[in-house]
């Protein structure tokens, strides 16, 4: 079965980019737990964290870094929810780091993970803009693919 972070990544399957580089890209959440619900991935097939190589353990966590403080400075969310599944509730068997921007009272408890939707495509590529926009140390891509 072909792995869709992989189509997304050589983008075969469109998404709304918010971080497109060497080693990772970040993209929107279809399905988002709050609007700005990012998927962190690595360009390369890794099934779980278990497997990620070493040299690419400390840019996934910088790049979570990075996109943590674009949910806070793009989308004003007071913090963030950042979280991974390996193997148990991994919709996709490809790596992914969840950056979920966060507000007070948002509703959010514990691991029950409601799921919302963007009212079109374009008010996703806006998020994914405003994000890109945001990011810390560098010149992100933003766009759709």
């Amino acid at each position: 079965m072909a792995c869709t972070f992989c189509a997304i990544v050589t983008g075969d399957v469109p998404a709304d980019l918010v971080l497109d580089e060497a080693d990772f890209v970040g993209f929107l959440d279809r399905r988002p737990v709050f609007k700005g619900h990012v998927l962190l991935v690595p360009r390369t097939h890794v099934a779980t964290l278990l497997e990620l190589p070493d040299g690419l353990a400390a840019g996934l966590t910088r790049a979570a870094q990075r996109l943590a403080a674009a949910a806070v400075d793009g989308l004003g969310a007071q913090g963030t929810f950042v979280a991974m599944n390996n193997v148990v509730s991994q919709s996709v068997p490809h790596l992914h780091v969840h950056v979920v921007p966060r507000t007070k009272g948002d509703g959010l408890r514990g691991f029950f993970w409601p799921r919302t939707a963007y009212a079109s495509d374009d008010e996703a590529a806006a998020y994914a803009a405003r994000l890109a926009a945001a990011l810390p140390d560098g010149a992100p891509t933003a766009g759709s693919t």
